[in-house]
């Protein structure tokens, strides 16, 4: 019966490891919490700068409310972009409303006459067409086939 006394003293010494225990696990829980939080921040701003690097005039943009358009000046002083919609129509809109740039302004590269001639020509004298490439002659062989009936 002796050790029925010394139970009682026991069960709070294991009281007060589990809550130790438990301080412990909680804090490592925020810690990490925090952690995730910093690091995701980073990561945002990290995409918000590289995306405020790709946002020049004549890129086609998309904001953050749905409008497509193509960016025509930029005001860097008042945070302002002005976006072509459509032909005529200019949009004054904040630049952090910029979502995302959907295609950078093509630099401009000079191409030679004959260089665009020859690609011209090699494609004129492929006999199989490319994939999704049209075939213009289909409808007069339809056209002879019909006319073969016709004249039997």
């Amino acid at each position: 019966m002796r050790w029925l006394s010394h139970a009682p003293s026991f069960r709070k010494v294991s009281f007060t490891l589990d809550q130790t225990t438990l301080t412990i696990v909680m804090v490592v829980i925020l810690a990490v919490l925090i952690f995730f939080m910093f690091r995701s921040s980073r990561r945002r701003q990290k995409q918000q700068q590289e995306l405020q690097k790709q946002v020049v005039p004549g890129a086609t943009v998309m904001t953050n409310f749905g409008v497509f358009g193509t960016i025509v000046s930029i005001d860097e002083e008042n945070n302002k972009v002005e976006l072509e919609t459509s032909p005529g129509h200019i949009l004054t809109v904040h630049r952090q409303t910029i979502g995302r740039v959907e295609t950078m302004p093509e630099t401009t590269e000079t191409v030679d006459a004959d260089s665009a001639d020859t690609e011209v020509e090699a494609a004129a004298t492929d006999e199989k067409p490319q994939y999704g490439e049209r075939i213009e002659d289909a409808g007069t062989a339809s056209d002879t086939a019909e006319s073969k009936k016709t004249d039997e």
